[in-house]
């Protein structure tokens, strides 16, 4: 399936990151996953009424984060999964250990974290909604942490439908993860390779300004975000809202990690 969304200044409530902090490990996560850690700031979520492919969803309005928080700098690897997990889900199990797993739902992935922190005395969990945008916008305001345009030499899309830049091939499959330049903040495929599951679930937004945001209106979805190597380019846009059930899953859909910095 393909997806056919007043600019105001960000305000910062702590100092932004203004160049990609050091990625560090951290106790209990699995092998080779690596962090950043992320102040505490404040952005504009949502898109502009002038941004290409923009959505009446993606009201835009400040959101104000105020606590620090770690990301995964990718996405959990197959590797990663089958470390806590001892399962191979993926239905790219023979692009390896490296890339992504996938066909996995929100359910299993709460049994991940709940085995996870048993043995890392807990704090890890998925971003919420407001955390993963934060994230992928970097301390910018364009549509995609990295600029303005998307490709396939630029992230793992459908390199038939790009976004403002030529068409190419695209991989047609999972690739190892950071296989592209990671975003301003040390981040790699906040756009394409695998949707992401987030905590939230998908709610409408809020008109005015919200600190620590999160979607739990009940709605029986939970929000996905960044696109993946089988969507356009537009799915890969910092503010594009998509959803799925908590029990489905699929070849593109996936997740990454975050704790509490505090």
């Amino acid at each position: 399936m393909r997806r056919a969304l007043v600019v105001l200044a960000v305000v910062p409530l702590a100092a932004c990151v203004q160049s990609p902090p050091e990625a560090v490990s951290l106790g209990g996560a699995p092998a080779g996953m690596r962090f950043v850690r992320l102040d505490a700031g404040s952005f504009l979520m949502g898109s502009p009424p002038g941004e290409k492919g923009r959505e009446p969803q993606e009201l835009r309005h400040h959101v104000h984060l105020t606590h620090p928080f770690y990301l995964a700098i990718t996405e959990v690897t197959q590797a990663q999964w089958f470390e806590v997990m001892q399962t191979s889900p993926s239905h790219f199990a023979s692009c390896g250990a490296h890339c992504p797993v996938e066909r996995v739902n929100y359910e299993e992935i709460s049994t991940f974290l709940d085995r996870l922190n048993g043995r890392a005395g807990g704090g890890y969990r998925l971003p919420t909604e407001a955390e993963w945008e934060y994230a992928c916008r970097a301390g910018g305001d364009a549509p995609f942490g990295h600029g303005g345009r998307l490709d396939a030499s630029l992230a793992n899309i459908d390199g038939r439908y790009p976004y403002d830049a030529p068409v190419s091939a695209g991989a047609g499959a999972t690739l190892p993860v950071g296989t592209f330049r990671p975003n301003a903040w040390g981040l790699f495929d906040m756009s394409g390779n695998v949707w992401e599951w987030t905590s939230d679930d998908h709610c409408p937004y809020p008109s005015l300004a919200v600190t620590d945001p999160v979607g739990t209106c009940g709605s029986g979805r939970k929000v996905i975000r960044g696109g993946s190597w089988a969507f356009d380019g537009n799915s890969a846009r910092c503010a594009l809202r998509y959803t799925h059930r908590p029990q489905d899953r699929g070849f593109s859909l996936g997740f990454r990690l975050a704790r509490a910095a505090n």
